[in-house]
């Protein structure tokens, strides 16, 4: 009698521990997947990186088109005449926000070339009223505002901004096109979505 019991207490040990490890084991197969699913995909990661730009073959008056964050950015190369055409712009009191006080664009970029060197404009082409991209028009934006060369029209209903992103009055978009942190990671390459420090 007290062998049978003793068969029988080792026997439910080994039940109860075969038991428990049975269910950790299965436990951790369906928590494993479950806090995996937490993390972003491969492919969310790869839409809020970080994007790398080479300048090195950018002309004067061109575009560079590139996606970030699921949004066009613009990064476009002025030359001395547009640089001062922006400067009469301001004196003619033709802007909405001549000196970028909304919140559109990094503290670094809050001047009047809204850039951190004032060759290069790096600008999401999204216009601000609806969400259009606008047109880059290098050569005839004359027909849009007269005695102004260069700049971007919202074919949608008409908006219209200067070689800075800078919203003209009198149209529907209310801000002035957005600018993205951004940074030189050396003479040649932009690094848009980071700014860590912002060097030139």
């Amino acid at each position: 009698m007290t062998q049978k019991k003793e068969i029988d207490l080792g026997r439910r040990k080994f039940l109860t521990i075969s038991t428990s490890l049975l269910g950790i084991i299965g436990l951790g197969s369906v928590i494993i997947p479950f806090l995996k699913s937490w993390n972003p995909s491969a492919k969310a990661k790869a839409a809020g990186a970080p994007v790398k730009v080479d300048i090195s073959n950018l002309e004067e008056g061109a575009m560079i088109r590139v996606e970030w964050r699921g949004k066009p950015v613009w990064v476009v190369k002025r030359n001395k005449q547009t640089l001062d055409q922006l400067n009469l712009i301001i004196q003619q009191n033709k802007l909405q926000d001549p000196e970028s006080a909304e919140p559109q664009q990094p503290l670094y970029a809050q001047n009047k070339f809204r850039s951190i060197r004032p060759e290069i404009l790096v600008a999401v082409g999204i216009c601000t009223h609806l969400g259009c991209s606008p047109t880059y028009l290098s050569e005839k934006f004359q027909v849009q505002v007269k005695g102004i060369k260069s700049g971007f029209f919202c074919p949608c209903h008409g908006s219209k901004f200067d070689m800075a992103g800078r919203v003209f009055n009198n149209v529907p978009a209310p801000l002035n096109l957005v600018i993205p942190p951004h940074m030189y990671l050396d003479e040649n390459t932009i690094l848009i979505g980071e700014d860590e420090g912002t060097n030139v």
